[in-house]
């Protein structure tokens, strides 16, 4: 299927991706192999990829040190018939990351979901990054599409000042520009006023969140450093502002 103006099967996906908070996890049953589903908390990396925070003590978790084959199923969560919405699986490997290793992983997943920061450094606890190998969106009623996860990642690799700078611009904007990131999530994409801050930020956009909702603003041009950040984000505030 090709994109059209109204449907592009990768920026979909890329949002689902970025909105999800939570998700169904299927792993191989150690031993049989029978499948086993559980639910999950989910964050997701500067790519898009997603990010698990799980107990070893979890079935699932025993299952993924076994066979580290797994899928991932998230959907948008709208009101209504849940199969009119759009959602995607994921499948590829999750992958432990070490505590030394995990500090960004670690940042974007409690910028996400703060209330893990009760346990997150329990000794049972670890960091999962799942790799994709491929996903398949459905979208609606022909508008089913299978994905490589090319079509399905951001590419950060020409992104690495940003992604130094993102935990100190995301502060920033919480601590001193709370009205900006409020008209973004009003004006720009038309939400309810509530207490709107920034999770994350990327090459593609930014991530606000206020509760457990969670909204994408995407970015109309790549952005690639610090210094293009805050012009973008200025610009936005603009835009927003102009909106009255």
């Amino acid at each position: 299927m090709q994109p059209t103006p109204e449907f592009n099967a990768s920026r979909l996906a890329r949002s689902l991706l970025r909105h999800s908070r939570q998700g169904a996890l299927a792993t191989l049953m150690t031993g049989s192999g029978d499948p086993y589903c559980s639910l999950v908390n989910v964050a997701s990396h500067a790519d898009g990829s997603p990010i698990l925070l799980i107990s070893r003590l979890a079935l699932h978790t025993r299952n993924i040190l076994a066979d580290n084959r797994v899928s991932l199923m998230l959907d948008e969560r709208t009101e209504g018939d849940p199969l009119e919405g759009s959602r995607i699986m994921l499948a590829g490997h999750a992958e432990e990351v070490s505590r030394d290793d995990a500090g960004t992983l670690r940042r974007r997943y409690l910028n996400a979901h703060p209330s893990a920061e009760v346990f997150v450094d329990f000794n049972d606890f670890s960091f999962f990054r799942i790799r994709p190998t491929g996903a398949h969106l459905v979208a609606g009623f022909g508008r089913i599409v299978d994905l490589s996860p090319a079509q399905l990642l951001t590419d950060i690799s020409d992104c690495t000042a940003l992604l130094e700078a993102e935990q100190g611009a995301i502060e920033h904007m919480n601590a001193d520009h709370r009205e900006a990131t409020n008209l973004y999530a009003t004006k720009l994409l038309g939400a309810e006023a509530a207490d709107w801050r920034c999770t994350g930020c990327d090459p593609d956009g930014i991530d606000l969140q206020a509760g457990t909702t969670v909204l994408r603003l995407a970015f109309p041009e790549r952005v690639t450093g610090p210094g293009s950040l805050r012009k973008m984000l200025v610009r936005l505030a603009d835009e927003a502002r102009a909106k009255g």
